[in-house]
């Protein structure tokens, strides 16, 4: 997809997506990233410490939902830029399969002519709770 930046509007949607997470997929970025604190793969080790059960690492959250943008631009190196706070982490059951869903949606929050970049922002949610907020991607638009 080829995005012009005079054919942005502020408000404008770029989609959403589900993405499902598995705790093999948290095993995988945890060798990956190097994190193996056991909050994210040993949930009697996480109820000890006070959580509901594993979590997902906050880094692959804020990874997995910033490639709805990078897939929109159609460019990973056109970010130029982005944050987020997070809010409440990601509980990641113990089922064949996806044990949690991150929904990820996505618009056009400013668009700056002068230095040829859009904001996006991102609503990223889990079991139906913010999970990240101020979630921003800045985009450079060639």
């Amino acid at each position: 997809m080829s995005v012009e930046l005079n054919e942005l509007t502020v408000g404008q949607d770029i989609g959403s997506r589900a993405i499902e997470v598995s705790r093999a997929d948290l095993v995988r970025y945890a060798g990956a990233s190097g994190d193996f604190n056991p909050i994210h793969w040993n949930g009697r080790f996480a109820e000890q410490v006070g959580l509901p059960g594993v979590i997902a690492h906050g880094m692959f959250t804020m990874g997995a939902a910033v490639q709805l943008v990078t897939d929109w631009i159609g460019n990973p190196a056109a970010v130029v830029d982005y944050q987020t706070r997070f809010t409440k982490p990601v509980l990641v059951e113990d089922v064949d399969g996806p044990g949690a869903s991150i929904e990820v949606s996505g618009a056009i929050g400013a668009i700056d002519a002068d230095n040829g970049t859009a904001r996006v922002d991102l609503t990223v949610t889990a079991a139906g709770v913010k999970v990240l907020v101020k979630a921003q991607a800045v985009v450079k638009v060639w």
